[in-house]
């Protein structure tokens, strides 16, 4: 009675995990479908986020300059060790036309703080707080850096860690 028992339970597990998985597989296909999967040479879609000052970014208004949109958060490892290697390269590129947008994944405004400080982001630190930027642009991994040229449109799309040689290259990429 007891054998029965426990492989009723384990049978109703195995179903249980299934439906959970077919039903994940559902949502994502179609969640996938609702975002168009943006590439190079497409116009970047414009938004608009906070920074930790309380001040309004809006992609749009850095038409002209070469934007740097990185995509981060703060438990992301190679965000941490590329966050200087930006830093150093935006005080370089800045006065030259790039704009580095640091754009954190729905983390609260005290972790982010905290991070921005610790790594020394001297550069707009902007907060998604809803993910409504991180889908528009499909955002898997982090760190995912969009690289933005004068005009507006996407010229690079890098997944990953990079070093501060690359960023150096990719800010002469899109520098005006």
């Amino acid at each position: 009675m007891k054998n029965k028992k426990n492989r009723l339970i384990m049978r109703a597990v195995v179903l249980a995990v299934l439906a959970a998985a077919i039903v994940f597989t559902i949502y994502t296909s179609w969640a996938k479908e609702k975002y168009e999967v943006l590439q190079v040479g497409d116009i970047a879609p414009d938004f608009a986020l906070i920074d930790l000052d309380g001040e309004s970014h809006q992609l749009s208004k850095y038409k002209g300059q070469g934007v740097f949109l990185n995509f981060w958060g703060t438990w992301c490892a190679p965000c941490k060790k590329e966050m200087p290697a930006m830093g150093l390269q935006y005080q370089v590129y800045k006065d030259q036309g790039v704009q580095i947008l640091a754009v954190n994944i729905a983390e609260s405004d005290l972790k982010v703080r905290a991070f921005a400080e610790q790594y020394g982001m001297v550069f707009p630190t902007l907060i998604d707080t809803s993910k409504s930027v991180m889908q528009t642009y499909n955002v898997k991994p982090l760190p995912t850096t969009l690289l933005i040229n004068p005009d507006g449109k996407i010229v690079k799309i890098i997944t990953g860690e990079m070093s501060e040689n690359d960023i150096k290259g990719y800010m002469e990429q899109i520098k005006p």
